[in-house]
């Protein structure tokens, strides 16, 4: 199953330009069954990505394009009255998808934004007093435009919770812009893309990630990061129990795509501000909205292991 992996990261790779990191990233938070935020400005590759991870593992991929006038029925779906039949027929959303890309997620108001809250956390939807059990895997990967742009609202503090992780692609270095511009279009590219993966193949993966072991030193690792930030005067609120789990299935995914049984400290560093700074609410400013810029604080002053 290892193999498979890095074939999906090899695929991604050759359309993904100079951002491997980012790549692993978001193929970690797949398998650590998350949700995935990507806050960049316009035209850094944030759809391409998510076209091209649910064409290297082959998914079914819906395309929501978030604006003011969106509704939360245009998201789940609604029910309507079939005149043949005299009874009322439930039409699905784009929701019901396995890879949802919800692009400019803060375009959309707070009310449209909210209809995804029980599709991420429950992997359902309710209609009409009607559930609607999501396909499997359900993976929403969102984009998201800076705050300071026009036309931009704020995301709940509740929304930002619910992404596993939130991650920022950036400009491309000099090397791999230039063969953006001389090499193939990108989404052309997409077509030649063989799927590596197939939906089993993935949710056996999922399977794997909780069994990575975590000792003791390790959780009293993450224990004391998350105790930081909820004394910190910097900080107004600390991180919640919800966001202390999300910290360790990232470290096990981490530690489980590269072949390793148990988590290191290296695992819970290298995704710790990925996961834990969108959802930090500084003294200063807004929740979610700000990198607060603590991860380098928490490595320094945060001793691996307990004195």
């Amino acid at each position: 199953m290892q193999s498979l992996v890095q074939r999906a990261l090899d695929q991604m790779n050759r359309i993904i330009l100079g951002k491997d990191q980012q790549v692993k990233l978001a193929i970690a938070c797949l398998l650590a069954r998350g949700h995935l935020l990507i806050e960049d400005l316009p035209g850094m590759g944030k759809t391409t990505l998510a076209h091209a991870l649910a064409c290297v593992l082959g998914l079914k991929f819906q395309r929501i394009q978030f604006t003011s006038d969106l509704l939360p029925a245009d998201i789940t779906g609604i029910t309507l009255y079939d005149k043949q039949t005299g009874q009322f027929a439930f039409r699905s959303g784009p929701i019901f998808s396995q890879i949802v890309l919800a692009d400019e997620i803060n375009r959309a108001t707070p009310r449209t934004q909210g209809a995804l809250l029980e599709a991420m956390e429950e992997r359902q939807v309710t209609i009409d007093g009607e559930t609607h059990l999501l396909p499997k895997p359900f993976f929403v990967l969102a984009t998201q435009n800076p705050s300071t742009h026009l036309g931009t609202f704020s995301l709940p503090e509740a929304q930002m919770d619910r992404f596993l992780m939130r991650i920022s692609l950036g400009y491309p270095d000099p090397a791999a812009e230039r063969e953006i511009v001389r090499g193939k279009d990108r989404r052309a590219l997409l077509a030649e893309i063989n799927p590596v993966m197939c939906s089993e193949d993935i949710l056996k993966l999922q399977l794997q990630v909780p069994k990575i072991f975590i000792s003791d030193a390790m959780l009293d690792y993450v224990q004391r990061i998350v105790h930081y930030t909820r004394t910190s005067e910097r900080i107004a609120c600390g991180l919640s129990p919800r966001a202390t789990l999300s910290l360790v299935r990232a470290a096990q995914s981490w530690a489980f795509m590269h072949s390793r049984d148990h988590i290191i400290p290296e695992d819970i560093q290298i995704v710790l501000a990925v996961v834990i700074e969108h959802r930090l609410t500084s003294q200063l400013g807004h929740a979610g909205q700000e990198y607060l810029n603590v991860t380098g604080n928490i490595l320094r002053e945060i001793d691996v292991m307990s004195s």
